[in-house]
Formats: structure tokens, sequence, C-alpha cells
């Protein structure tokens, strides 16, 4: 029989490193050892999941599929022998996603990460900070706090606080340019 998680653990960490030697190092295995393994879940699969060049690794659509797929398997593995082992309960643990805006990230994320951290040791929380439209599910961002409406979107939004807007300027820049007429869209205030 095979072990597939293992194939899975090993194919995750090629991923994450971007090098099979580097992957190999992590794992304890040789650099060739672990791209034979995955060429046999390739082989397999009957598919490529790494274009592979001198210089980097490219998953195909199916490695991304592959590796979404693995990730959720091995959590839940994981899951389970949490669950079993602690006698039913299980802590919050794996990895949590967030994009959100500059300003909100360092006004009311940064700051209570320590805590959150300390409360909840077996979560890993990657914070990606930018001001630019994101393609959430391209980003795979399990929470991403953004200002202004949604668009039509299968995406559940709650709103979290209200903010009110100030335009300002100095009182050398209006007298030199005048003061800028402002108009507000519908919706917004």
């Amino acid at each position: 029989m095979d072990n597939r998680a293992g194939e899975m653990e090993t194919f995750i960490k090629v991923v994450e490193h971007g090098s099979f030697s580097m992957a190999g190092r992590d794992l304890h295995m040789s650099p060739s050892a672990v791209s034979k393994l995955v060429t046999r879940i390739e082989d397999r699969l009957g598919t490529r999941l790494i274009v592979r060049s001198t210089r980097q690794l490219q998953l195909t659509p199916e490695g991304e599929l592959y590796l979404h797929r693995a990730r959720t398997i091995l959590d839940q593995i994981d899951e389970t022998d949490r669950l079993i082992a602690g006698g039913g309960h299980v802590a919050p643990r794996g990895r949590l996603c967030i994009n959100a805006s500059v300003a909100f990230s360092e006004v009311f994320i940064v700051p209570i990460l320590p805590d959150f951290l300390r409360e909840y040791p077996d979560i890993e929380v990657d914070l990606t900070q930018t001001d630019g439209i994101v393609d959430l599910l391209e980003e795979r961002a399990d929470i991403a706090i953004r200002s202004g409406g949604l668009p039509d979107s299968n995406l559940m939004a709650r709103k979290l606080l209200e903010t009110k807007r100030m335009i300002v300027a100095a009182p050398s820049y209006l007298e030199e340019f005048g003061t800028p007429e402002v108009s507000v869209r519908p919706g917004q205030s």
C-alpha cells in the first residue's frame, strides 16, 4: 500500500520551498528522491503538476488543485488526530491568510497579533497588506478587509465599522489653487 499522505506532504514542501533540494533538506531526503516522488504522483495521476525549469518551479492548474486538496486532506488528518488525542476538543490550528489595507492592518490587526498568536499558538497568520484591488480567490485569502461596497460576488461580507473621511489641505495650497469642489456619490457619506 502506498503512502499518499506522505506523498502529499512532500509535494507541499516542494511547493513551499520552490525547490526539490530545499524540500529534501527539510524532509531529510535527497533531492533526487523528492523529484522521483513527485514524478511518481504525476505518473499515477497522468498529468503534470509542476513545470520544472532550471530557475524555478511553476504549478500547473492541476498542480494548484492538487496542492489545495492535499493541504485540506492533511489538515483533516491532523485535526482527526488532535480530536481523538484531545478527548474530543480541538483547538483552532492551521494557516489563516488575511488580506487587508495597509492603514487598517497597522491600526487594527498588527497591534493585536501578538495576543492572538499567544492565545492560538497553532495558528499561523499570513498577513498581506495592500491597498490595491486584488482577486481574493487567486490570492487565497481566508479573510479580506476592504472599505466600500462589495461588487456582485459569491463572497460573504460583514460590516466591521464605519469611518468618516475628511478632506484637508494646507492653507498655502488653497491660496494657490483655491478650494476644490467635493461631490459625494450615492451610498457614500
